[in-house]
């Protein structure tokens, strides 16, 4: 249901802010930074968006207080929206699927990489070159985690698709085909 949500409130604002144009578009995801970036350094507010003891009609004047003028029209009608259909708590998963709608939309992926060890500078400029030249992006931001789990290898994730050359993967395969294997 939450994934529902924050396609349609965030496909809503991709569309208002297409309207006017690409560049607008990446405007608005830079005030969406902004805006998160507030938002997790004042937990308070966060707080008393959630709670349920605080009316609908005093969320929306706090949202219209706060963020009115100082953020565009679009975004802060998003605010209101989201407040007074109470949808608050999906915010992060509206932020995250318009930045990502925007992100396609400019041919910039995101490349979440996890290896058993730190990769070197050369390293993760190789594995980038080789994602540019297979995924059909322009652009790739990488993210890169260390894992000692996965023992060797490593796992790439771009979006929904998953490419998993672990040694602990392949580890595990390889019990399951033993277990199979009956003796006798």
């Amino acid at each position: 249901m939450a994934k529902l949500v924050s396609k349609t409130y965030g496909e809503a604002l991709y569309e208002v802010a297409m309207e006017s144009g690409a560049a607008r578009a990446g405007e608005l995801m830079e005030e969406i930074r902004c805006v998160n970036e507030i938002l997790r350094e004042n937990p308070q507010f966060d707080e008393l968006m959630k709670h349920p003891g605080v009316p609908k009609q005093d969320k929306i004047q706090v949202v219209e207080n706060v963020f009115k003028g100082r953020v565009s029209d679009e975004l802060a009608g998003l605010l209101e929206v989201v407040v007074s259909k109470e949808r608050y708590r999906d915010l992060p998963a509206i932020f995250a699927y318009y930045t990502e709608r925007v992100k396609e939309q400019q041919k910039t992926g995101m490349a979440y990489v996890t290896t058993a060890v730190e990769l070197n500078a050369g390293q993760k400029k190789a594995v980038e070159a080789k994602l540019l030249g297979t995924s059909g992006y322009e652009k790739m931001e990488m993210h890169f985690e260390v894992d000692t789990s996965i023992i060797g290898g490593m796992i790439i994730r771009i979006n929904d698709r998953v490419v998993d050359s672990s040694v602990r993967t392949k580890l595990n395969g390889l019990t399951k085909q033993l277990l199979q294997i009956q003796l006798g």
